[in-house]
């Protein structure tokens, strides 16, 4: 669960953009995405592999 604690003279604007920042960092929103709409297996298979290259090229840098 992501949370925000805004500072006594914190403005909304910047605990907003805060906010936005962790949920992007923690991969709620594709995460929510995958479960609210169907996922064809043509889409399913571009995910996966996109995940691959992304794995692989982590690998490979360390």
């Amino acid at each position: 669960m992501t949370q925000v604690v805004v500072g006594e003279n914190e403005n909304f604007e910047s605990a907003l953009r805060r906010f936005k920042r962790q949920v992007s960092k923690a991969g709620i929103l594709p995460d929510i995405k995958s479960k609210r709409h169907f996922e064809t297996p043509i889409e399913k298979r571009k995910r996966k592999a996109v995940a691959r290259r992304r794995k692989r090229r982590f690998r490979s840098s360390n």
